[in-house]
């Protein structure tokens, strides 16, 4: 078999592993899932878009997408594979690729697909017919995936893992200049930070918040109208994003209600650097943490429950070290780009083959 990666959002994966090395961001598991399967990697950046593609983008996707789709329906076959890192490029390659009599095998990692437009979608261009293994980390995904297109337990893989770089991720010291304590944010897919503002405005600390968007909607609906003294936002790149994590006494992750578990990735990034969590109770992995003691979790949209378990984690350091020392032997343990990685493969492998039949050594 042949491997195929169809890659969103785009980015340069050359640049990113030099930087990588240089330890000035994480590694991307793109770059390693390339290496061991000899993969081909498309990005949508440069195909000419149709009026066909921008009609069919209204459904799912973005018109690129489609040209990418299209470009790859007349290049691939039987004997290929392609993985499709989101649903938004996965379901138009499936659209067009999965009607062919020779098309090739389709595989499709899921983020969020139980909402309305990806529903529609997956229904009218007859998904669960041309797509062979959808992928995902989030069991409410997973779940939702076999009731709504009825499909078998193998044809949904559930791995439990994140691709979190823990050699980037790591703890360390922090600065030494802190007046007061640091409460560490980040992120701002489904973010209530209107609830941490009333929780820790009257609180002496710092709240200090990595995230930053030119659309305005999303910052509108994250934030409170008037940022507290005490409450600052704004763009980290990765080694400020590090240190930011070292510097909090605690990350305090505040959602709205969702159905996919948004916030993992802030998560299991700061418990690889070591960092005692509070979270938003959600069900799956985030209430499993919570309900074994690894994280401390609240109510949403609760902000006297929040600044009471902000306060008491201040308030019991040993306690908090401790939580934060379970999280960080979890993350090296489990959830981490190398096992994240070698999961993802080895399934690839044993589902579709490996090139020219001959097993491939996962490192």
């Amino acid at each position: 078999m042949k491997y195929h990666i169809a890659l969103i959002p785009t980015c340069n994966l050359e640049q990113i592993t030099q930087n990588a090395l240089a330890g000035k961001c994480p590694k991307h598991v793109i770059s390693a899932m390339t290496q061991l399967l000899g993969a081909t990697v498309y990005q949508p950046e440069s195909e000419p878009v149709l009026p066909i593609d921008k009609i069919r983008a209204h459904i799912i996707g973005r018109p690129e997408y489609w040209a990418l789709a299209r470009k790859l329906s007349s290049q691939l076959q039987e004997d290929d594979v392609i993985y499709c890192t989101g649903e938004h490029v996965g379901i138009p390659i499936a659209a067009l690729c999965g009607v062919k009599e020779n098309r090739p095998k389709i595989v499709v990692y899921i983020h969020n697909i139980n909402r309305p437009r990806t529903r529609l979608a997956l229904k009218l261009f007859n998904i669960a017919d041309r797509i062979d293994l959808f992928v995902t980390t989030v069991p409410s995904q997973a779940e939702f995936l076999r009731h709504y297109l009825g499909l078998p337990e193998n044809r949904v893989y559930l791995f439990m893992s994140q691709p979190i770089d823990t050699s980037f991720f790591t703890p360390g010291p922090a600065l030494q200049n802190k007046l007061r304590p640091v409460i560490g944010s980040g992120g701002l897919e489904k973010r209530d930070y209107r609830t941490l503002a009333d929780a820790t405005r009257d609180l002496n600390v710092d709240v200090k918040i990595c995230a930053f968007s030119r659309n305005a909607v999303a910052l509108k609906r994250a934030f409170p109208e008037v940022m507290p003294s005490n409450m600052s936002s704004g763009f980290y790149d990765w080694c400020e994003l590090v240190q930011l994590y070292r510097d909090s006494d605690l990350v305090v992750i505040t959602l709205f209600e969702n159905n996919y578990e948004a916030g993992l990735t802030t998560l299991f990034e700061a418990m690889a650097c070591r960092r005692p969590v509070v979270i938003t109770r959600s069900s799956g992995i985030i209430g499993d943490l919570i309900d074994s003691g690894i994280v401390t979790g609240v109510n949403p949209r609760d902000p006297v429950g929040l600044k009471q378990a902000i306060v008491n984690l201040l308030n019991a350091p040993e306690k908090a070290q401790e939580q934060a020392q379970r999280g960080y032997e979890l993350v090296l343990n489990q959830f981490n780009h190398v096992n994240y990685t070698q999961a993802l493969v080895t399934k690839l492998i044993s589902t579709f083959g490996s090139i020219n039949n001959k097993s491939l050594a996962l490192q």
